[in-house]
């Protein structure tokens, strides 16, 4: 699991921050999160394929969180693209995208599909053999929602040396993957667990971006692997980050430490602030496995 950091900064494109964007690649799938001014240059700078994007989410319907959303739709059409998109968004998501191209006499070779969202609980939006994403509702001034991506079980790996072991035939190796016993010519039976090796352990992602301090939260993201919550105040500006409906990092802190994630990842910093380092500080007062967006950062994350 792969996650790619195209902007993490609150509101205002800067020459050197972007507004949010990231790409994560989970199972061989390709997910693009928010899509703010500024991400197709930023898909570029990273060297991901415009052409591995086949569904893009869209938190809510504040300019830095989808604004460059029509340009990338508009881009793709220029590239040639055929394969159809998938957006996933807030109720007029739809509407907007649509008018800007009727009104600007757009066209694409290629088909859109909305999954337009107004839910207040979870709710399953994608799912297919490998990968399931669920909304996480959020607080925020208008209807938001984060993500949930979470990696199916995979099928327990064969394990030659028992196998060859017990003599069993290359015919019956595909039940063993399914998690069938094999019953032997002498009519003992192997269990399954004697013949396969524990499959690598599925991860989760979950992105919360933006939010007021919520611990309605905890029971969805519970035990994620990774958690990118929101933390666009430091402790003293705590009284504007409830007025504007955002986070500090030391509340992203305590969900991360209330919701038992493994790890956090801290972004969406006003930019008001000249270091972020001290995101990362003062965070760490409440919860020991913290780490920094950046754009343009990659993070790695592996099974253990």
């Amino acid at each position: 699991m792969n996650l790619t950091i195209l902007g993490c900064y609150a509101a205002t494109p800067r020459t050197f921050t972007n507004p949010t964007s990231q790409v994560l690649e989970i199972r061989n799938r390709l997910f693009l999160i928010d899509c703010g001014e500024g991400t197709q240059v930023q898909l570029r700078k990273n060297k991901i394929k415009f052409s591995k994007i086949n569904h893009i989410f869209i938190s809510h319907l504040h300019g830095d969180h989808f604004y460059g959303l029509i340009g990338l739709i508009s881009t793709f059409t220029l590239l040639g693209r055929t394969t159809d998109i998938n957006i996933y968004g807030p109720v007029g998501i739809k509407e907007i995208i649509m008018l800007q191209m009727k009104l600007t006499d757009s066209w694409i070779n290629y088909k859109l599909h909305f999954t337009e969202l107004s839910s207040k609980s979870s709710e399953l939006v994608y799912e297919d053999d490998k990968v399931s994403v669920s909304t996480i509702p959020l607080k925020h001034r208008i209807y938001t929602n984060g993500f949930l991506f979470r990696e199916k079980l995979d099928k327990r790996k064969l394990n030659v040396a028992a196998v060859k072991k017990f003599d069993i035939e290359s015919c019956f190796f595909q039940n063993i993957k399914n998690g069938k016993d094999i019953t032997l010519d002498d009519g003992s039976v192997i269990k399954n667990e004697q013949l396969t090796h524990d499959p690598i352990a599925p991860q989760s992602y979950a992105f919360c971006s933006d939010t007021a301090y919520s611990e309605e939260i905890v029971p969805i993201i519970a035990n994620v692997d990774v958690l990118y919550h929101e933390s666009t105040f430091l402790q003293s500006e705590e009284l504007l980050a409830k007025k504007t409906k955002h986070s500090t990092a030391v509340e992203a802190a305590t969900i991360a430490l209330k919701a038992n994630v493994k790890q956090l990842i801290l972004g969406h910093y006003s930019t008001r602030y000249e270091n972020i380092s001290v995101f990362k500080e003062e965070a760490e007062t409440i919860f020991d496995k913290v780490q920094l967006a950046d754009d343009g950062k990659t993070f790695e994350f592996s099974s253990k």
